[in-house]
């Protein structure tokens, strides 16, 4: 049930970056293909999360630690522009129209992502809970 939160926080967190970013752009479309393909693509940037970006953290490790992780920025807009890319392929009217609005992007995508898991509590949050109440008794 947590991932269905999850890949609905990103699509959500993905329209917001349509709405606010020139060069990102869902083709023109009803509400509920829209709905289905922010989902799809939700899904596709999970996937492209989850592989590859702790490839890239592992390689280029050193560069995140001279940057002082500002990398990750430039990763994040990479990655959202291959999901862009990937959905394309997969017949899917999500475009990312280069670098700079995969960039602004990425990070209204991730700032949109972290405000709206505020609102719904990790697995890891409620075992906390759960262990303070069983050392109040």
């Amino acid at each position: 049930m947590r991932i269905l939160f999850k890949i609905g926080i990103t699509a959500v967190a993905l329209w917001v970056a349509t709405v606010l970013i020139d060069g990102i752009a869902l083709g023109d479309q009803s509400t509920g293909r829209r709905i289905l393909t922010l989902v799809a693509v939700a899904v596709i940037f999970g996937l492209v999360n989850a592989v590859i970006k702790p490839i890239i953290k592992t390689l280029g490790c050193a560069f995140y630690v001279v940057t002082l992780g500002l990398i990750g920025l430039v990763v994040n807009a990479l990655l959202l522009w291959l999901t862009s890319e990937l959905a394309e392929s997969f017949d899917l009217p999500f475009h990312v129209t280069g670098f700079w609005p995969a960039f602004w992007g990425a990070i209204v995508v991730g700032i949109v992502g972290w405000l709206l898991h505020l609102f719904v509590p990790d697995d890891d949050d409620k075992d906390k809970d759960r262990d303070r109440r069983r050392e109040r008794r």
